[in-house]
């Protein structure tokens, strides 16, 4: 959790323990005239974002509320009470009226241009919003889930009511915007600016998402049902096998159902058929030589971050269904992401010598020069502790470059799972030592041949594409002309 501190934005508690971040963005929402300060930078630059938030929120939360006694045996409760109240009080602030939701603060353009410290954070940093006129279903139901879960936890596990009714006060309210705000809609076909870095496909599963973790906080059937009817109206359980991740929580809502509607075997049914095949086969996913789950184009670019949500999802279940068997392929997926693999790497940023030392983080590099900053400097000035990064390539090598970010690449989304699939080892499992303690060698040195960029790739493959067609016509061409000679000698010879 020390990485969600390295996130934070806005005025910082003399208790925070990154000595490097500052007090930053103070001037957030002025733009709206709301205060939008606080709350936690996205990924390595200083955009913030409410949908991805809005899920790493509900899988902390989620985490922690089916092992919270891991947290108690690591003495973490108040870092997790602080991790997730950060996030929150942000997502509190972002509703400011019962049919508005702020969706994201500051300029993509701009801000990916800027390579530096929290000192200089670059302006403007415009922010973007929903409202009944310009709805967004998806991100204001999965808001609601994340206060509602959020609620669940400081009301069941850390004895706080007060704040817990007005999580669940703001969570009711914004999954009634998400049900009323016409027409229902994906956010970004009211917020363009949000469309390049977080646009979902569908608001359904978000929906049903919501509606349930509703159930679980306020107990109110209404819920439940109406969870119910979403999931059969927009018939959920016969959808394509996708993954989860920030825009896609179908996954979740079939285990999330399975546990709170046990009488309705539906999601039970679809929970099992999903993991099948994820894990088994069937489905979008395959294992790397080295035993990774690779899922295709949703591994090429964070490649940890398929098999972390898998592997929640499988111990979630595993917790709620007995007999079933998905633990050994969670936890060989924890093992591979804590050292045991190829690279003799646990991908958890200053935890080992051969930890990452190059995560894509424009705060931790040191640098401030956007064209060179494998360079400047060489190595990371300041350790990204506990930051989780993209992970290896389909090889299962891993390079360490800073501008690669598919690999280096660190973001609120990362962690999320991670905590609760270490909350859920020590809760059943205290004595086993993660693979890294044991690793002694140095990383395994490999070569990268030459990097093309997916553009380039693109452009690549429509030029020969042109060139065969171009030799295929020329082909056809000088076909049609030898039967032409050979018709006229015909007609000559006649």
């Amino acid at each position: 959790m020390w990485f969600y501190e390295a996130q934070r934005s806005g005025h910082l508690p003399s208790s925070n323990r990154v000595s490097w971040r500052t007090d930053s963005a103070l001037n957030d929402g002025k733009d709206n005239n709301v205060d939008l300060t606080g709350g936690y930078y996205d990924a390595g630059d200083y955009l913030k974002f409410t949908l991805p938030l809005s899920h790493s929120i509900a899988l902390i939360a989620w985490g922690a509320i089916e092992w919270f006694d891991g947290y108690q045996k690591a003495n973490q409760v108040d870092y997790l009470r602080d991790t997730v109240r950060w996030g929150t009080d942000w997502l509190v602030k972002a509703h400011p009226n019962d049919n508005e939701l702020y969706v994201q603060v500051g300029n993509g353009d701009i801000d990916n241009n800027y390579w530096g410290p929290d000192t200089d954070i670059p302006t403007d940093r415009p922010s973007y919003k929903i409202t009944s006129d310009a709805p967004g279903t998806d991100v204001a139901a999965l808001t609601a889930a994340a206060l509602a879960a959020s609620s669940y936890l400081f009301r069941n596990q850390l004895n706080d009511s007060n704040y817990a009714d007005t999580l669940q006060s703001h969570a009711e309210s914004l999954y009634n915007f998400a049900e009323t705000a016409q027409p229902m809609q994906i956010y970004t076909q009211s917020v363009s600016a949000s469309q390049e870095y977080y646009e979902t496909t569908a608001y359904a599963n978000q929906l049903v998402f919501g509606a349930l973790w509703l159930y679980r906080a306020t107990g109110n059937t209404q819920y439940r049902d109406k969870a119910s009817n979403y999931f059969d109206q927009f018939k959920l359980a016969s959808t394509p096998v996708t993954v989860m991740d920030w825009s896609d929580q179908t996954g979740a809502v079939y285990v999330l159902g399975t546990e709170l509607d046990r009488d309705n075997t539906k999601y039970s049914d679809a929970a099992k058929k999903y993991l099948d095949a994820m894990i088994k086969g069937g489905g979008p996913c395959s294992f790397t030589k080295g035993g990774l789950i690779w899922c295709g184009s949703a591994s090429d670019d964070n490649s940890l971050v398929p098999a972390q949500d898998t592997a929640l999802l499988a111990l979630l279940y595993d917790k709620i269904v007995s007999g079933s068997d998905y633990t050994d392929f969670a936890t060989s997926q924890i093992k591979y992401l804590l050292g045991d693999n190829r690279m003799l790497t646990p991908y958890v940023c200053g935890v080992h010598m051969n930890s990452p030392h190059n995560p894509h983080h424009a705060g931790a590099s040191g640098g401030t020069d956007i064209s060179n900053i494998n360079t400047s400097p060489p190595e990371e000035k300041y350790i990204l502790y506990g930051a989780i990064v993209g992970g290896p390539d389909h090889d299962d090598k891993f390079y360490d470059e800073r501008d690669d970010w598919a690999q280096t690449e660190v973001a609120l989304d990362y962690n999320a799972p991670f905590l609760g699939l270490i909350a859920r080892q020590l809760s059943v499992d205290t004595t086993e030592d993660p693979p890294y303690v044991s690793i002694t060698e140095p990383r395994p040195h490999v070569t990268r041949g030459p990097r093309i960029e997916k553009w380039l790739i693109a452009v690549i493959v429509i030029v020969i594409v042109f060139v065969l067609a171009g030799l295929g016509y020329l082909w056809w061409c000088k076909r049609h002309a030898i039967a032409n000679w050979r018709a006229s000698r015909k007609a000559v010879a006649v």
